[in-house]
């Protein structure tokens, strides 16, 4: 588009000179409007912060001049939602604000229907606390006792996005703000690309069911691929990827013609050829299984914390590998919940919208699965789905998460506009594209600072929530800080709407709950399958 502008530019002034001088002299006064024009274009072609005008100069102005016009109804009475929303326009204002580091404070007050079904509230405290005196950027520590390299990961992180899905430069400046800001940034499980590793960021190298990076010849896992792949430092950690929360229980493929030679290398695999992503682990088949590679993993990467992410389906299969932990005595460093809302490129519509558990049941469900069996202090608890705000993350942690991942929110921060063509390789910011024109339009250190930008702001107001609360450390955080509108006059806390169980309770036969009952006995530690 930046070619097809200049010669567009020189083709138009040259036919109005040759009018000026073989017609008459006043077709020179077009000058006067095409001169402001191409320069504005010109403009638009070498600034750095809009990606957008910078791959499609003076026309992707347009962009900015519709949102400008739209009509305020439209934007409070179509857009506006509760808290159980979809994206909505609140939540791209919040990061494009913090991102590009503007004044994000909003006039005239609440923005929500507060009477709405749905709508959900932190509980504050007369007895607040001052911001100034709290950790500014919290963080939890991952690692248990089996693990020689534990991690100090800050509340909010970057999510799975991998590089393929995503190109070069958002992936260069992912990693380039988790370096400037201090958190961390999940590979996605496209394997690990020099865009990853050159910035110096630290990294969370996921493993899907590909094996990509550590792949052998015939797609299972190899361990030695595995060994040398993860031995860069600013490797953190290792996240098994047993399902996603976009299109859980859905495998992938990699077209031949997307295999390009950078992409087999980063992938192990052989370039030009289509490459199946199946919906299951070739290297386990049993919840024990699944424990054995995460020991293999731990041993090979020197004792970096290891553990698995998850949407949650059956709910048996997860109860199954909590007794597999009691009966191996291997134990997860952390386990990552996605919800059903997670985001993704490209999906069948039935899988995006009708498979998986949502956030807030998932994450409930997890940490009470935990308690339950006496596992909860052995591992961290990662959630993800929707998160964008500092509320947010209070409201994760009330749940039972101790740290956060987001990635639709940190693709905002890198410019992205949600035109909806992940899926076809023509994202007009230079985001979610392989095409070299439209690549060159994000400008890494731009972008590099936004996303940094992004974090420091919303772990900020995390903070000032959590001090709100009278909490000093998000630890203490629980569900009886949430409230929400069940009805038009009907209020419950969290507490009462996802209901503790006891610590231990699921170890004895006496003290498992009646609607836990059914549940113990399907779950088996040698099997999915339900008893």
């Amino acid at each position: 588009m930046r070619k097809g502008f200049i010669f567009c530019s020189i083709l138009i002034i040259a036919a109005v000179v040759l009018l000026g001088f073989l017609v008459s002299v006043y077709w020179l006064w077009l000058m006067v409007i095409v001169a402001p024009l191409v320069w504005v274009g010109v403009n638009d072609m070498i600034q750095k912060p809009h990606a957008i005008t910078r791959n499609f100069p003076l026309v992707g102005r347009s962009r900015y001049i519709a949102e400008w016009l739209r009509p305020k109804i439209y934007q409070y009475f179509v857009e506006s939602d509760t808290n159980g929303r979809p994206f909505s326009r609140i939540d791209r204002s919040i990061i494009y604000q913090r991102a590009k580091n503007e004044v994000d404070t909003t006039p005239f007050g609440t923005q929500l229907d507060i009477y709405a079904e749905g709508y959900e509230w932190m509980n504050h405290s007369i007895n607040a606390l001052d911001k100034k005196h709290l950790e500014s950027h919290p963080r939890v520590l991952v690692g248990g006792k089996q693990c020689k390299q534990p991690y100090a990961l800050s509340v909010l992180n970057v999510s799975a996005m991998s590089f393929g899905s995503l190109s070069k430069n958002a992936i260069a400046a992912l990693n380039g703000g988790a370096k400037l800001g201090g958190f961390a940034h999940n590979t996605g499980e496209g394997g690990i690309s020099p865009y990853h590793l050159n910035p110096g960021g630290d990294l969370i190298y996921q493993v899907g069911t590909g094996y990509f990076g550590c792949r052998s010849e015939d797609g299972g896992f190899d361990p030695e691929a595995f060994r040398q792949t993860v031995a860069p430092p600013n490797i953190k950690m290792i996240e098994l990827k047993l399902s996603q929360g976009a299109k859980p229980g859905h495998g992938g493929i990699l077209p031949a013609a997307k295999n390009t030679p950078e992409i087999a290398a980063i992938r192990k695999i052989k370039p030009g050829i289509e490459v199946d992503s199946p919906p299951f682990h070739r290297a386990f088949n049993t919840p024990e299984g699944l424990l054995q590679l995460l020991a293999t993993m731990r041993e090979l990467s020197g004792g970096r914390p290891v553990g698995f992410k998850l949407c949650i389906g059956n709910k048996h299969e997860f109860v199954a590998i909590c007794k597999a932990i009691l009966k191996t005595g291997i134990y997860p460093d952390f386990i990552t919940v996605d919800g059903g809302e997670g985001g993704t490129g490209a999906a069948p519509v039935e899988f995006s919208n009708f498979v998986g558990m949502p956030f807030r049941e998932g994450v409930a469900f997890v940490h009470n699965t935990l308690l339950g069996f006496g596992l909860r202090k052995e591992i961290r608890l990662i959630a993800s789905g929707h998160v964008v705000t500092g509320f947010d993350i209070f409201r994760a942690h009330a749940l039972g998460a101790d740290a956060c991942n987001c990635a639709r929110a940190m693709m905002i921060a890198l410019g992205c506009i949600q035109a909806l063509e992940c899926n076809r390789n023509t994202c007009p910011t230079g985001v979610a594209t392989q095409d070299e024109k439209l690549v060159k339009g994000l400008d890494i250190d731009n972008k590099t600072v936004r996303v940094a930008n992004f974090h420091r702001k919303t772990i900020s107001s995390f903070v000032e929530l959590m001090a709100g609360a009278g909490f000093d450390n998000p630890s203490k955080i629980d569900r009886k800080g949430i409230s929400r509108r069940v009805l038009m006059n009907q209020v419950k806390r969290y507490d009462e709407i996802y209901p503790y169980l006891s610590e231990g309770a699921l170890l004895n036969e006496t003290t498992i709950p009646e609607d836990w009952k059914d549940l113990m006995a399907m779950a088996q530690a040698d099997s999915f399958a339900a008893a």
